[in-house]
């Protein structure tokens, strides 16, 4: 049965070509947005120094260019849309938007390395063989594609959800309404509902919710019977979680209209031709949008290369298994952080730190403290306080700079404490500890002290 679907189960191409000019639309506000907000120039222009992701300590910033990157990934998102040389721009912009994350890993998002997942995926998918330009200029419009190909699409959104679900099977989330508990009863100035965002009944019922909603939601959307109705809630829960959560920025927009690759065929193929007659009907230059939207008596069929299908299983394990590497590392992960990252755990933690750096000279025990804000800007300092890599890495660049400006026999120490999900403020990192002598790896960090608490749970 797997081999058959895997070979000879076939859809139309329509959806893709829905997904590919959502995902394009959605990409171009968002690019716009980050641009107009002036997030280039904070994010990744403004700070002197760059936090990375282990391994990627080559990516280096841009500056001033980094404009040119984002201009760059701007026209490759309007070739996506358009499917003009997709090829091309859909690599271009997976390359490009990529790199901007990993310039500085203060700025990881679920929904950036969603993106990137994304882009990658679509790099390897003929989604503009059917309702764009490329499709018209080198006659290349098809009427089927492989089932897998639309159905892997699927899948990856519902491992996101399903998985972001599962994180929130704990006692902090279920039993303690924590962190929404934190976070609702700051919004009282919601018009209508903020009065009745204080209660903890109304803390609780939004956290099991959600819990609920992220675990069974994939089924209802795979379901004929229940698609329809799934589909409201999807729209509704992230309507609620944009009103509730407005900096959680373009997250809700991309999940509603993601989900859209769930809907049968006809309802694609509806939106396909109402935007043909919507564009020819205001310029002759869209001229390319007449596609005829039903299948073809030459019922051409896309035929993918055969690397392809191999690459996608091989994604997939990783997406299922990387999320449970936290299970190789003692402690608990809200507190520690290690394989907290690209595991689609979703708002899970409201974390503060405080952390200070004590610089020493090992021989003649001469000491004094680093101002943060001389070397970080806000954003990174309070990213910092509370996150262990963050914290080694700082150390050593401060380390590497008093080297620079003479200073020898050189340690670094970190008093820090941090607050996870309500609790009171705890010492996070060992004082003892020289972070300069410690190596980043993907070991265990002894140096990270135990919280003094236990949260059960997945």
């Amino acid at each position: 049965m797997l081999k058959s679907y895997l070979t000879k189960s076939k859809v139309h191409p329509a959806p893709l070509a829905v997904f590919r000019i959502v995902f394009g639309l959605l990409m171009l506000v968002a690019l716009i947005r980050f641009w107009t907000n002036g997030w280039i120039y904070s994010l990744y222009i403004e700070p002197d120094f760059h936090f990375k992701y282990y391994g990627f300590s080559w990516v280096k910033g841009l500056g001033n260019y980094t404009y040119l990157l984002y201009s760059s990934c701007i026209i490759a998102v309007v070739g996506i849309i358009l499917g003009y040389r997709y090829r091309l721009s859909i690599i271009l912009f997976f390359l490009l938007i990529t790199y901007s994350e990993l310039i500085d890993k203060t700025t990881y998002l679920n929904h950036y390395y969603f993106t990137s997942c994304i882009a990658f995926l679509l790099c390897f998918l003929p989604a503009a063989h059917y309702f764009s330009i490329d499709a018209i200029q080198k006659e290349k419009s098809i009427d089927a594609i492989p089932s897998w190909m639309v159905d892997g699409i699927k899948l990856f959104l519902c491992i996101v959800y399903f998985y972001a679900g599962l994180a929130k099977i704990n006692s902090d989330w279920l039993l303690e309404a924590q962190p929404l508990s934190l976070w609702l009863t700051s919004k009282y100035d919601i018009p209508l509902i903020g009065e009745i965002l204080k209660y903890r009944w109304v803390h609780y019922a939004a956290s099991w919710s959600g819990m609920l909603y992220d675990v069974f939601i994939p089924f209802f959307l795979l379901y004929p019977k229940t698609r329809s109705i799934a589909f409201v809630f999807v729209i509704l829960f992230h309507i609620m979680t944009k009103i509730f959560f407005p900096s959680i920025g373009m997250f809700p927009y991309i999940m509603i209209f993601g989900a859209t690759i769930f809907l049968d065929v006809q309802w694609h193929k509806n939106q396909l031709e109402f935007l043909r007659k919507f564009a020819a009907k205001f310029s002759q230059k869209f001229n390319f949008l007449k596609l005829k939207l039903t299948t073809s008596k030459a019922n051409v069929s896309f035929k993918p290369k055969q690397y392809i299908l191999p690459l996608f299983i091989s994604f997939f394990i990783i997406q299922i298994f990387l999320p449970f590497r936290y299970l190789t590392y003692p402690g608990e992960l809200f507190w520690n952080e290690q394989g907290y990252r690209f595991s689609w755990r979703v708002m899970l933690m409201e974390k503060k730190g405080y952390t200070t750096f004590k610089i020493k000279d090992s021989i003649n025990q001469k000491t004094f403290y680093v101002d943060n804000a001389d070397f970080l800007t806000p954003f990174q300092e309070r990213q910092m306080s509370f996150q262990p890599d963050f914290i080694l890495e700082y150390a050593h660049y401060l380390a590497n700079h008093f080297e620079k400006q003479g200073h020898q026999n050189i340690q670094v120490f970190a008093d820090s404490f941090v607050a996870l999900n309500g609790r009171p403020s705890e010492r996070f990192i060992d004082p003892s500890t020289d972070l300069n002598q410690e190596i980043e790896s993907f070991k265990h960090k002894k140096w990270v002290l135990p919280l003094k608490d236990e949260i059960h749970g997945l």
